[in-house]
């Protein structure tokens, strides 16, 4: 099930997250650390009602995605296919490394996608890691379009790469 997160499982989603970075290291992927993703983001994004939670039948946390309306001043300095306005942006999308390999990062998007077209929004943008080519792929392969690079000086030195998909 796909639903709005709870305040009290932000700890679960620290472990889950925590766990994801640790798997992405060892796979030398240093896309996440100590710094980032943090309680407090995760904390706004609940305040804002951005911040979603898939779980099985016994309520385990599996994954968790963002959808938000809010535009980071990174992405200032792309050049995006669509003017700012509707669009919607895609963070910390992650799945526990229990969980992974099991279409459930797709089905998190399907939800995203689905759930900002009935929002009227006109587009759905996000960042994934340079050094990351599986997901990479993954955004490709669902027809986003690789637009430029921004920096997050406490994740890596590598940039990230900018990705939108016209609704």
């Amino acid at each position: 099930m796909i639903r709005l997160a709870k305040v009290e499982e932000i700890d679960k989603i620290m472990i889950m997250t925590r766990a994801c970075a640790k798997k992405m290291i060892a796979e030398g992927i240093y896309q996440w650390n100590e710094h980032y993703p943090n309680p407090n983001a995760f904390i706004k994004d609940m305040e804002r009602q951005e911040l979603y939670v898939l779980t099985d039948s016994n309520n385990a946390l599996m994954g968790t995605i963002v959808i938000s309306s809010f535009k980071d001043e990174e992405y200032d300095a792309v050049e995006w296919l669509t003017p700012d306005g509707k669009n919607y942006y895609i963070h910390r999308l992650a799945i526990h490394p229990d969980f992974q390999h099991q279409g459930l990062a797709k089905k998190l998007m399907d939800f995203a996608e689905t759930t900002i077209k009935e929002m009227e929004g006109v587009s759905v943008r996000l960042d994934t890691f340079s050094k990351n080519p599986r997901n990479q792929r993954f955004y490709e392969k669902r027809g986003y379009e690789k637009l430029g690079d921004i920096f997050f000086p406490k994740q890596s030195e590598h940039p990230f790469h900018c990705y939108e998909l016209i609704l």
